[in-house]
Formats: C-alpha cells, sequence, structure tokens
C-alpha cells in the first residue's frame, strides 16, 4: 500500500476496488457494449473519492480505451456521419469550454436523460403505429454540436450521437466503429481544456498507468460480444441501454438539484 499512497490517488483498498470495478464497466461499454455502462465510472468511483478527482483519473484511462477500440474497430466506420457530427461536436465543446463557469452539470444532465427516454419512447411508439424515427443527415449538425457540448460539461454525450445515428439501421459493427471514432477524437479534443485546469497531475497519471492492463482487457470483451451480436439482437439491446442511460440521468440530475 506503501506505493500506492505515495505515488496514486488511492489511499485505501476501498479505493483500488471500486475504482478496478468502474473501469472494468467504462471498459465494457467502450468495446460497444452499452452506454449504460460508461455512466457509471465516475458516480461509482465517487464513492471513495472526490468527483473532480475521480473525473481526472478516467479522463487518461478513456484515452487509453479510445487507442484500443480504435485499433478493434479499425475496418468499421460510416464517413456521412463522422464528415457532419465531428465539425459539429468541436464547436460543441468550444461552446463548453467557454459556458463552464456557467454551465450546472446537474441540469445537463436532467435535459439530455429527459430528451434521451423522449426518444426511446418515440421509438417504441412507432413500432406500434409503423412510423419509426427516421435518419436525417443534416441533423446531424444539431445533435453533433449537443454531444460534444454535453460530453465537455458533463461527460454525457452518448445519448445525442444515439438519437442521430440508430435511426440509420447501420450494421452493428459498422454503429459501433462510428461511435468509437467519434467519441475518441471527442476525447482527444478535450484533453487540452482539461490540461488548462491542472487536473493531470503526476499521482493522477500514474494511477490512470495502473489501470492500463484492466482498461485493454475489458474494451477487448466488449468488442468480443458485440462482433457476435446479430443486428435483431443489437438494436432492442441498444434502444434498451438508451432508456437506462436516460433515467440514470435523469435520476443525477434531480438528485443533485432537488
Amino acid at each position: 500500500m506503501d506505493f500506492l499512497t505515495h505515488w496514486t490517488v488511492f489511499q485505501s483498498p476501498s479505493m483500488v476496488w471500486v475504482t478496478l470495478l468502474a473501469v472494468g464497466l467504462v471498459g465494457l461499454s467502450k468495446g460497444g457494449l452499452g452506454g449504460a455502462f460508461a455512466l457509471m465510472g465516475v458516480p461509482l468511483m465517487s464513492l471513495v473519492m472526490p468527483p473532480v478527482l475521480a473525473a481526472a483519473v478516467l479522463l487518461p484511462v478513456l484515452l487509453m480505451m479510445d487507442a484500443a477500440s480504435l485499433w478493434i474497430w479499425r475496418h468499421w466506420r460510416d464517413g456521412e456521419v463522422l464528415r457532419v457530427m465531428l465539425p459539429a461536436a468541436m464547436v460543441g465543446i468550444a461552446a463548453g469550454w467557454a459556458a463552464a463557469a456557467v454551465t450546472s452539470d446537474a441540469a445537463v444532465r436532467l435535459i439530455v436523460g429527459i430528451v434521451a427516454l423522449g426518444f426511446a419512447a418515440r421509438a417504441l411508439l412507432g413500432r406500434f403505429i409503423g412510423t419509426a424515427p427516421r435518419y436525417v443527415p443534416a441533423m446531424g449538425w444539431l445533435w453533433g454540436t449537443i454531444a460534444g457540448f454535453t460530453s465537455f460539461v458533463a461527460h454525457a454525450g452518448g445519448p445525442l450521437f444515439q438519437i442521430q445515428v440508430l435511426p440509420k439501421r447501420l450494421d452493428p459493427k459498422l454503429y459501433t466503429g462510428t461511435s468509437v471514432l467519434f467519441f475518441a477524437v471527442v476525447n482527444l479534443v478535450k484533453v487540452v481544456p482539461y490540461a488548462a485546469l491542472g487536473l493531470f497531475e503526476r499521482d493522477v497519471l500514474v494511477s490512470a498507468l495502473i489501470l492500463l492492463p484492466l482498461a485493454f482487457i475489458s474494451v477487448r470483451a466488449g468488442a468480443a460480444v458485440i462482433k457476435r451480436m446479430k443486428p435483431e439482437v443489437f438494436y432492442p439491446f441498444t434502444y434498451s441501454m438508451v432508456v437506462v442511460v436516460g433515467a440514470k440521468l435523469v435520476w443525477d440530475g434531480v438528485s443533485a438539484l432537488f
């Protein structure tokens, strides 16, 4: 424990075990196995450390996971989606950076959660009335910008990406590869403003380095499941994850605000 207490942020065994659980769940999500797991990372770690410290430790780990995911899914990406949503996300990140001091994390999570639940309800209703949500390429500018903003402010960009892309009904591998590349770029761009806030101190970076093996293993495990999942299973599962994520965001937002 002496090494951990002097060189890392981990000051007790409980901090180590909870962080390992959080990183494992986030890694499964990064591999493609449901966005709900990704949202559990910072809240879980916040049980044993300050939320700001949890976010600081997790961001370098996310970048490591992004690198692994990019290699695993390197052959699958939808250029039409990325050409619109990535530039839009850069605008959103810039807006989030500019507005960070006056933006409520809780309010953002609540709004994103309500939008995600509304989208899922619309998709479910469409199964009964025969009018599923349509993919509109130009709407990528709207949802991409909001995804970039909410990702910077509250690490909650996933549901907005899903609202835009799920109606396109891509092959599961193509959808996952596109999502991986989108959020890898978003997370990389976020490094500059996060570094400017002084979040990447030595103990944070050493802690992230120790978590590297688990990060890679969990990403590969999530990817292995998705590569074997058929579309008729993937899409109901993913829409279910939108509901879980939306409910979790609404709960987080309401709990923090009230």
